[in-house]
């Protein structure tokens, strides 16, 4: 096996859905998944036809050797996969509403994914790889913080270019410097995928979508890939991305969600995956990563729903 073009890089946790819709508090019983953002991501990345290098940490606990078993299995290299003597594997519970919106609840302290060490990638592999994507999440809090910004430096000084999901969770960020955080990390970042929240929630200047996105560029990303849930996707782009400066939508796939847990996971994977495979036209990269994540969310649980190369092909066929 050569070794892959993509690195992926952040936190692999276990999700707990319940087993009704509903608060917390009046579930009574849940299913164990595997999750995690860019978990899912490197995941979907594999079942796509396009296996990524992961980089993540979990516990040398029963949670954290079910974690690195779903990761094998799904044929995931385990170079980078790190298991922690001192630290538990993260857990989230989730619960979804009539819409199959959801939240979550994380036992998140000091736990594995916060403890990733800059340094830990060599820099052969960054030599080697194309594209880096990482998530928001290991931003929040401990050593990690420091390790994605160290990496996300090392990639573009390697000329890989960089995919970035803020994935903001509330719950995960009580000192409120998720602007000032994220903020810094996007002079590194070359495509930013996130929800009109987020940008946002990042205080760049601006009122619309478009002056949002606009703002964001100024930053460091060539393109803003802005998702909509059920509504599709819009990409806006400055003159530096593959595909010119312009702005791009895709209205997305009619479905009956099941569970949206990991939609923008897949929605990132299936645009990674269009444009590893050489696709230059952003209406074609919206329009396939909206398709992943229109499946995605036709099946519950983040990972454990993501669909194969096939499973797109077919939907996009039925829906044309």
């Amino acid at each position: 096996m050569t070794d892959p073009r993509i690195l992926v890089a952040g936190e692999t946790l276990v999700d707990f859905l319940p087993e009704r819709v509903g608060p917390l508090t009046e579930v009574e019983s849940f299913d164990r998944r595997p999750g995690g953002a860019p978990a899912n991501v490197a995941v979907a990345l594999a079942r796509l036809g396009h296996t990524p290098w992961f980089w993540t940490r979990v516990g040398d606990d029963p949670f954290g050797e079910f974690l690195t078993k779903t990761l094998e299995d799904e044929g995931l290299p385990p170079r980078f996969v790190e298991r922690d003597p001192e630290a538990q594997t993260t857990l989230a519970f989730v619960t979804h509403d009539a819409d199959a919106d959801r939240s979550f609840s994380f036992y998140r302290d000091r736990t594995a994914d916060t403890r990733l060490e800059p340094g830990r990638i060599p820099d052969e592999t960054l030599e080697a790889a194309e594209t880096v994507v990482c998530g928001g999440v290991t931003l929040a809090s401990g050593r990690s913080r420091e390790a994605t910004l160290d990496l996300l430096a090392r990639a573009q000084d390697h000329d890989c270019t960089v995919w970035f999901d803020p994935n903001y969770r509330p719950e995960l960020w009580p000192d409120d410097d998720f602007a000032a955080v994220v903020g810094d990390a996007l002079s590194d970042v070359d495509v930013l995928k996130a929800t009109d929240e987020e940008l946002e929630l990042l205080e760049l200047r601006g009122e619309t979508a478009a002056e949002l996105a606009d703002a964001a560029t100024e930053v460091g990303p060539h393109t803003v890939l802005m998702t909509r849930g059920a509504d599709g996707s819009v990409a806006f782009s400055t003159a530096d991305a593959p595909w010119g400066e312009t702005t791009a939508e895709h209205h997305g796939y009619p479905v009956e969600p099941v569970d949206a847990t990991g939609a923008g996971d897949a929605f990132l994977a299936g645009a990674v995956a269009a444009v590893d495979d050489g696709e230059r036209d952003i209406e074609e990269v919206l329009a396939h990563a909206n398709a992943v994540a229109a499946v995605a969310t036709t099946a519950a649980g983040a990972m454990t729903a993501l669909p194969s190369g096939t499973d797109v092909g077919a939907f996009r066929e039925s829906a044309s």
